[in-house]
């Protein structure tokens, strides 16, 4: 599982380099052809990774539920984010990926309550939620820089 860690961290650590060079006017932009915007899509990730990991094995969020409950799947992103929420959202990128290692490596997450995914797999232990949501948190990062494209193209248009 160790290479799956270093996945998650390399994967977050990309996921923080956007949020961090993507101005805030580019971060709450909804591009043209997408339902979401930059920052939703990173603060997503965050709200799966509680989700599949900690729920599902009937632990408490490692987060506050406020970055569940307002990016989990099928919400709408706010039309805007103050500074220190993205600040906020880097923070707790980084500390709950090592948080998660830590809480697996422990055995916290033995128990696991099986889960079929819209992707049309079957999540039944924790070992398959990680590797899942490597796979989750790239296609969110794939939207990203996707995203990202179309924004700056779209105000390089207008400018």
């Amino acid at each position: 599982m160790e290479y799956h860690f270093l996945i998650h961290k390399k994967t977050r650590q990309n996921l923080i380099d956007n949020l961090r060079d993507t101005s805030p006017e580019e971060l709450c932009a909804v591009a043209e052809g997408y339902s979401n915007t930059i920052f939703w899509n990173i603060a997503h990730c965050l709200a799966t990774q509680q989700l599949l990991h900690y729920y599902l094995s009937g632990n408490p969020f490692r987060t506050d539920a406020y970055w569940i409950n307002t990016f989990k799947k099928g919400t709408l992103p706010p039309p805007e984010i103050e500074k220190a929420k993205m600040e906020y959202l880097a923070y707790l990128l980084e500390e709950s990926a090592k948080i998660l290692r830590a809480d697996y490596q422990s055995g916290l997450m033995n128990q696991y309550e099986s889960y079929h995914t819209s992707f049309g797999l079957e999540i039944r232990n924790i070992n398959e939620a990680i590797v899942f949501n490597n796979m989750h948190e790239s296609l969110h990062y794939g939207y990203i820089m996707a995203q990202k494209r179309a924004v700056q193209k779209a105000q390089n248009i207008t400018r």
